[in-house]
């Protein structure tokens, strides 16, 4: 959703939304500079050029969800199916592209089938023909089986920080309002 709405056009969300879009927002761009996240994109920067983030953003992705039970008490696919109700109650505030796909998200089911490598083949699919066939995005799952434990171990690093670094922004974001 937060990707979505751009510039400003997040005031227009009640406080709870608009602090999700804020800590959303600031996690993205700590990605995009974490040193661990970049060494990842470098990999595969040569093949990919600047699509190489958005590859180890879904690559990232996949290790959470195939992870997930190191991470959360509750089983992802329980968890999804919360996910997808808290959608669904939702539906009238989220922005019209997300709407546009939010059936496919909930019949394909997206979260889940990131833990397994055909789930992030049909991702990394889908985007290549988002991008009309020009970024090979769906090729990367050579690079991925190729660097996996590599990919892993810097996930598994970058994923602490990442961790830490949103409970410190939420707090700061918690504590203007």
């Amino acid at each position: 959703m937060a990707d979505s709405i751009k510039g400003k056009k997040y005031r227009k969300y009640g406080p709870l939304i608009q602090k999700g879009i804020i800590l959303h927002r600031a996690i993205d761009f700590y990605t995009d500079t974490h040193p661990v996240f970049k060494e990842s994109s470098n990999r595969l920067s040569a093949r990919y050029r600047h699509y190489s983030g958005i590859i180890v953003d879904i690559f990232y992705d996949h290790y959470l969800a195939a992870n997930w039970k190191d991470y959360c008490d509750i089983p992802l696919e329980e968890y999804s199916i919360q996910f997808y109700e808290l959608l669904k109650l939702n539906y009238e505030v989220l922005p019209s592209n997300v709407k546009n796909f939010l059936p496919y998200m909930i019949e394909q089911n997206w979260l889940l089938s990131y833990a397994s490598i055909d789930g992030i083949q049909s991702v990394l699919n889908g985007m290549n023909k988002r991008t009309k066939l020009k970024s090979g995005m769906d090729q990367a799952t050579y690079e991925l089986k190729l660097h996996y434990d590599e990919f892993e171990n810097e996930f598994r690093q970058f994923f602490e920080d990442v961790q830490r670094f949103s409970d410190q922004k939420l707090e700061e974001i918690n504590s203007k309002n």
